[in-house]
Parts: structure tokens; C-alpha cells; sequence
């Protein structure tokens, strides 16, 4: 770029970089989401408490984002948000917390909307529009990133639980909103789990997983049999960036071009999903998955 005199304005821009040696999550959330769907409910027929349309278009759209950045290592998502995990060691745009976030917003964005009719075929999208946006959190620890992601899926769960039980009461059993809230106040897992059963005999259980658990994308490689997480999460909490070389560093990054970036519905809570895939906290690409030998969970 040429010098001119009106180049000093750049000294306005300021540094954003996030720490180094930290784990990076960038979560994105529907905007305005609640009020979005109280309009369109009815235009778009969305099914309550889960809508599968909507889940896998959210879906569709994260394994978009995951697919175009490699360097992300695991992303859950539940309802209208997403999490998107860059491994500690990454590098991309020089970690500048700007250019991360508004790279996740705007590739995820452009998906859903772009993907809209994939998943709503009978109902064109149209304005308002869906808009997301986002913010950059830095986790120094693999137990504290375990224990976030843990904590969007008990999250999940606990939601998850109470909009199945609040919808049964109105969809089967004749309650307002307000008889409903009322019959659920002060209740325990334990006691949704009766009123569902009780009277609507609804196994909790037998709900499908994607609306239990929320959605996990990775990439996947072949499964090990479980060793010690405990172990091998804390030397990796104090293990500094291994330095690769250039040659290493492509080799890594074409197995991953090449492994399959796939959405499942698993505990992320117990220590066995990340026992069976330590390729997602050691940030090295694994064997490549033989569906003939995987351990199943």
C-alpha cells in the first residue's frame, strides 16, 4: 500500500490478540433469537419444545464452519448457540479476538441463511432475517475448558428437561402458561421425570438424544481404547506449544483436510468421549477412522 498522508489513522486501531497458550472459544448465539421465534412460529410451523428443522439447520451450518477452519478442535452447539473451540496452540489471524469472532459469525451466518431451504422447504425464508452475534473467551486449562463445555451441556440438559415437561402440560394436558409455570415451579429432575411419565406416559429417556445431549462436530479419526484423561489432561494443562516444523505442520494439516468432520450426540461430561479421542486436546491428528473397528460409545 502506498504512503499518503491520511495513513496515521491507522494508529487509531488497537491490539485485540488473545493470550497465548490458551484455549479459545468463540460462541455464537442467535440474536434476538427468543423474540425471532415468537414471530415465526406460526409462519414457519416450528414444533415445540425442539424443532429437528431448526436443530439440524444450525447444525448444517457449524459443520460449515468447522469444515472451512481446521484449526477449530471441537464445537457443541444447543438451541440457537454454538461453541467453537480453537486448539491452544493456534495461531490463525494471529489470535486477534476480532478477526476470529467475526470469521465464525460471518461464515456461520452465511450458512444457515444460505441453507435455509435445505431444511425449511416449504417456507422460504424472509424478513426479519436470523442474525447472530458473538465474543471470544480464553481458557487457560484443559479442566477449564472441559468444564465449560460441560457445563453448555448440563445446560442443555437441564432446559431441555423443563420445555419437554412445560409443552406436555399445555400440548396434552390443557394448561395455559401460566397453569403450567406454576406446576412446575420449585420441581426437581426427579419430579418433571414423574409428571411426564404420570401423566402422559413419557419415558424421558426415550427422548432423541439431540435434544438431550446438544450436538458435538469434530473430526474424526480411528477410536483408542481409554487410558488415563486425569493424566494426560494435566501434562497437557502445563505443557507448553510444541514447535513443529514446517514439513510436520502440513503433513497434520492435510490428515486433517482428509478426516470426516461428523455431528454426533454424545456425554461430553464423562471422561470416556475424550478418552477415545485424545486427538482433540493433543491438537495431532489421528488415524483415519475404519468404521469396521470403532469402539462404539
Amino acid at each position: 500500500m502506498a504512503n499518503s498522508k491520511f495513513e496515521y489513522v491507522r494508529n487509531f486501531e488497537q491490539p485485540d490478540s488473545l493470550m497465548p497458550n490458551t484455549w479459545i472459544v468463540v460462541r455464537i448465539d442467535g440474536r434476538g433469537f427468543t423474540n425471532f421465534y415468537s414471530r415465526m412460529c406460526a409462519k414457519y410451523e416450528f414444533e415445540k419444545p425442539n424443532d429437528k428443522r431448526a436443530l439440524d439447520l444450525m447444525n448444517a451450518a457449524a459443520k460449515a464452519v468447522v469444515t472451512d477452519l481446521p484449526q477449530i478442535a471441537i464445537s457443541y452447539g444447543v438451541s440457537d448457540e454454538y461453541s467453537f473451540v480453537f486448539h491452544k496452540t493456534c495461531n490463525l489471524f494471529e489470535r486477534r479476538a476480532s478477526k476470529l469472532v467475526s470469521t465464525v459469525v460471518s461464515t456461520f451466518t452465511a450458512n444457515y441463511v444460505y441453507l435455509w431451504s435445505t431444511y425449511f422447504t416449504d417456507t422460504p425464508l424472509s424478513f426479519p432475517l436470523p442474525t447472530f452475534d458473538g465474543r471470544a473467551v480464553c481458557y487457560p486449562t484443559v479442566q477449564n475448558l472441559r468444564d465449560y463445555m460441560s457445563w453448555r451441556q448440563a445446560d442443555c440438559h437441564i432446559n431441555n428437561l423443563y420445555n419437554t415437561a412445560f409443552w406436555k402440560l399445555i400440548q396434552l394436558g390443557g394448561l395455559d402458561n401460566k397453569e403450567a409455570e406454576k406446576t412446575l415451579a420449585g420441581t426437581l429432575a426427579a419430579d418433571k421425570n414423574e409428571i411426564l411419565f404420570s401423566r402422559f406416559k413419557i419415558n424421558y429417556n426415550n427422548e432423541p438424544e439431540m435434544f438431550k445431549k446438544g450436538s458435538i462436530i469434530f473430526r474424526d479419526y480411528e477410536l483408542v481404547e481409554p487410558g488415563s484423561h486425569n493424566e494426560a489432561a494435566a501434562a497437557d494443562a502445563l505443557a507448553e506449544p510444541a514447535v513443529q516444523s514446517k514439513s510436520q505442520a502440513e503433513k497434520d494439516k492435510k490428515r486433517r483436510a482428509k478426516a470426516k468432520v461428523v455431528v454426533e450426540h454424545l456425554d461430553i461430561i464423562r471422561d470416556e468421549f475424550w478418552d477415545k479421542r485424545p486427538w482433540i486436546l493433543s491438537g495431532k491428528p489421528g488415524r483415519p477412522a475404519n468404521p469396521s473397528k470403532e469402539i462404539q460409545t
